[in-house]
């Protein structure tokens, strides 16, 4: 196997514009500019900026047909694909706002987020026919629906006219609400978490500030587009790049679309990271040499694993924090960070990108002392606008400017931010975010629970794993498999747990609540004890 040199690319030089604009004007700019080369491959699909760009003026053609109107939701219920990607930038350019839901999750989620946002518009795809089916029963019904193929028992959303559509022109203002991203809550309620053209334009930014993207780069998304990994896109867009998507990770595919199409970058979560390694020998048969940004992130990584990923695919690796709150782009741990780190510093989240203000405070709002732990907060046009339909939440979360992440760390003496502990209770499985709160309330539903407290605790694979510690009622029994299958089919197999301890007693703090803490604590001293 071929890897990059001993040395990471060098560190761009692009410094955060005073003036972020807005996400659509990045869109239509790269579309006029790179006309003829090519934007995505989609299989044995290819389409041109020009293309691209037709296709996104034929989807804001059916949205007007349609009769939506500028704030309007439109929901998409599908994987990867170009006409997802094209009806996202539809979205952003005519001032709409994009809602993408987890084919993962359960249907009554959807119902919930679909209900929550006032969608006006659903548009699937044939994989998710029967989910549309269900759906179409258990929603109001005001709802127009569409799928992306034909035949599904809904009408198609695409004409067979491609010229249909004007110039594109971006409509509205910076600080307009373009994406409703849905985040599980901790009081039982998914939190729409409302991001403006405005901090879509500048997470564009900071990711071109953070790192190298070199003309014509390309860029590989094996996970969904429509969460994490789909931030590469317009930072790819932005240089004239190429993007080739994927629909769904496996790790024979993935070596061979980074050898294939000489991919650049890519996103991926820790759990598809492992596994990739697992398959070090498949790995050396493949020519990787392209490869100048891996980036991780979404969950904690183990710093052996980081070591062997460093070994195998050389000095390439990035590592992100952020939260769907602030998107991706808070901390970096760069290629060059990852060359010169010791253990300790691999297991750190890094350091603020350019032009993001990060700071580490008391509960009060003031900032803790030099290498005291202190809760990350974050300010800037990164921020969200809030919680949709949430203020009290709203207010809870951002405070004087400062969104309040829930996370703990501490700032070593080269600036590395160290989590040490979640004041939130969210765990981050496989790269996803999952709230014990939603599943003990399915749990405390099943006839043989008395009580349960769910808890994430360090796992090789998932980076956490979700764990149940339940007691059962007197005179009822229940097996660990039982109570897995009763929430995957409430959930969805994201917010299963992996493992459920039965106790005699959950412990209780001194108001009498769960103590979480104190569940955790035997699990996490010996992950922290691995990487010390």
């Amino acid at each position: 196997m071929m890897k990059n040199p001993s040395r990471p690319p060098a560190a761009p030089s692009l410094a955060m514009p005073p003036d972020t604009g807005r996400i659509g004007d990045l869109l239509v700019e790269a579309i006029a500019r790179f006309g003829p080369r090519v934007a995505f491959i989609d299989g044995d699909r290819a389409i041109s900026y020009e293309a691209l760009g037709r296709r996104i003026a034929q989807a804001l053609a059916g949205l007007e047909a349609l009769g939506l109107q500028r704030g309007d939701a439109v929901a998409q219920l599908a994987g990867n694909r170009i006409e997802m990607f094209c009806l996202m930038a539809a979205c952003y350019i005519g001032g709409y706002r994009s809602v993408t839901l987890h084919t993962a999750a359960g249907a009554s989620d959807h119902a919930a987020i679909l209900a929550d946002c006032a969608a006006r518009l659903v548009v699937s795809e044939h994989a998710q026919a029967a989910r549309m089916d269900w759906l179409r029963a258990h929603c109001a019904p005001g709802l127009q629906w569409r799928s992306h193929d034909e035949g599904d028992g809904v009408p198609g959303f695409w004409c067979a006219d491609e010229s249909v559509g004007a110039a594109l022109q971006v409509l509205g203002a910076p600080g307009d609400i373009v994406r409703l991203a849905y985040t599980g809550g901790t009081t039982g309620r998914a939190k729409g978490v409302m991001l403006s053209s405005r901090a879509m334009r500048t997470n564009t930014q900071l990711w071109l500030a953070g790192i190298d993207w070199p003309d014509g780069v390309r860029t590989l998304c094996s996970a969904p587009i429509s969460h994490g990994a789909g931030s590469l896109i317009y930072p790819t867009l932005a240089r004239g790049g190429t993007v080739v998507l994927q629909h769904g990770f496996t790790v024979p595919s993935w070596f061979d679309a980074v050898e294939r199409h000489h991919i650049q970058h890519t996103f991926i979560v820790p759990t598809m990271l492992y596994a990739l390694l697992d398959a070090h020998e498949e790995a050396r048969r493949h020519d990787l040499g392209s490869l100048r940004a891996l980036v991780y992130g979404a969950a904690p990584a183990s710093p052996s694993r980081i070591r062997q990923a460093l070994e195998l695919f050389g000095p390439v690796l990035v590592q992100t924090y952020g939260q769907t709150e602030a998107p991706n782009t808070i901390l970096l741990l760069d290629q060059q960070a990852h060359a010169d780190a010791s253990d300790l510093q691999l297991a750190a989240a890094g350091r603020p990108f350019p032009g993001v203000d990060v700071a580490l405070m008391h509960e009060d709002g003031e900032a803790v002392a030099h290498g005291e732990v202190g809760e990350i907060c974050v300010r800037g046009d990164l921020l969200m606008s809030g919680y949709h339909g949430q203020p009290e939440q709203t207010r809870a979360t951002v405070r004087e400017g400062w969104l309040r992440t829930g996370d703990m760390a501490r700032r070593d003496s080269q600036g590395l931010f160290h989590i040490v502990d979640r004041k939130k209770d969210m765990v981050i499985t496989g790269g996803f975010n999952v709230y014990p709160r939603e599943i003990e309330d399915v749990l405390s539903a099943h006839p043989a629970v008395a009580a349960v407290a769910v808890i994430g605790v360090p796992d090789a694979k998932w980076g956490e794993a979700v764990k149940a510690v339940v007691v059962l009622r007197a005179g009822h029994a229940a097996t660990p498999e039982a109570l897995i299958a009763y929430v995957r089919e409430r959930k969805g197999a994201v917010c299963v747990p992996k493992t459920i301890d039965f106790v005699d007693q959950v412990p209780l703090t001194g108001l009498g609540k769960p103590d979480k803490k104190a569940l955790r604590k035997r699990y996490w001293a010996e992950h922290q004890r691995e990487i010390a």
